[in-house]
């Protein structure tokens, strides 16, 4: 009989953002095992339609599943956004599975009513106003002024942190009108993290990393199925769709030293 609770929990996401909630992941939950995938081929999820991204995740929920993952996180605000209910009906109760918004609207809930709350995202994630609709059915008064911001994505895909770039696309972005006068800003991209320290320098108020809730999440939702991991420190694995050279150096962003990448095309 497989022992599930040595079995690894799955995380995709289209690129490298989703190695930043891996990471986090990993440092409070250490015992547990890591199956990452990486859908570089088709990066980033942000510019593409909804019933694309559903394709997609589909296919890597299908893999995930292959590889006896014992629950699924959907570390892409996009592809929770497009795809998590489509995802909940093609598991069926197999596995638990997690996305990286709602963690997000709770703390949201608890923490910040009658607020002006700011949040920048991926053009997918504003255009489903997914974070309004779930926010309205809590029941709290938060005015929620959200804000697409794609050119970070790829700039951060480029390895182009510290670069001026990167310093002209935020100082363009966060001086936008519709993030003034808010009270926190919520980072909803798995990528945006990684350029926190970026961001703190043109908006100085209270910064919201999803990473830290998601992650908190899973380990309540394990403690939930009864599914914590108690036998020796695990190996993690990381398959991407697309291997590029590229991508395996700016692992190191996450974990100090490169990642072994393995490319499997679904």
């Amino acid at each position: 009989m497989v022992n599930l609770k040595s079995q690894p929990i799955g995380i995709f996401d289209s690129g490298l953002g989703g190695l930043s909630m891996a990471k986090t992941m990993i440092d409070l939950l250490p015992q547990e095992a890591i199956v990452y995938f990486g859908d570089t081929a088709h990066l980033p999820y942000g510019d593409k339609s909804a019933a694309t991204i559903q394709s997609y995740a589909a296919k890597i929920v299908d893999f995930l599943l292959d590889q006896n993952c014992k629950l699924i996180l959907i570390a892409c605000s996009s592809a929770s956004a497009a795809a998590y209910e489509l995802i909940k009906l093609q598991v069926a109760n197999q596995v638990p599975v997690i996305n990286a918004i709602d963690p997000v609207i709770t703390y949201l809930a608890e923490n910040h009513p009658q607020q002006i709350i700011g949040l920048i995202g991926t053009k997918q994630t504003v255009k489903s106003q997914v974070y309004q609709q779930k926010i309205a059915l809590t029941g709290k008064k938060i005015n929620l002024q959200v804000l697409a911001t794609p050119l970070l994505v790829p700039i951060i895909e480029e390895g182009f942190i510290e670069h001026p770039i990167m310093q002209y696309a935020l100082q363009e972005y966060l001086a936008h009108p519709y993030l003034k006068n808010i009270q926190a800003l919520i980072l909803s991209c798995t990528h945006y993290p990684i350029i926190k320290n970026q961001v703190a320098k043109f908006y100085a108020g209270k910064i919201i990393d999803p990473n830290y809730l998601v992650a908190h999440q899973v380990k309540k939702t394990l403690a939930e199925y009864n599914l914590y991991n108690t036998l020796p420190i695990p190996n993690h694995t990381f398959y991407v769709s697309d291997y590029t050279e590229a991508f395996a150096e700016n692992t190191k962003l996450f974990f100090n030293e490169p990642v072994t990448l393995i490319e499997r095309k679904l």
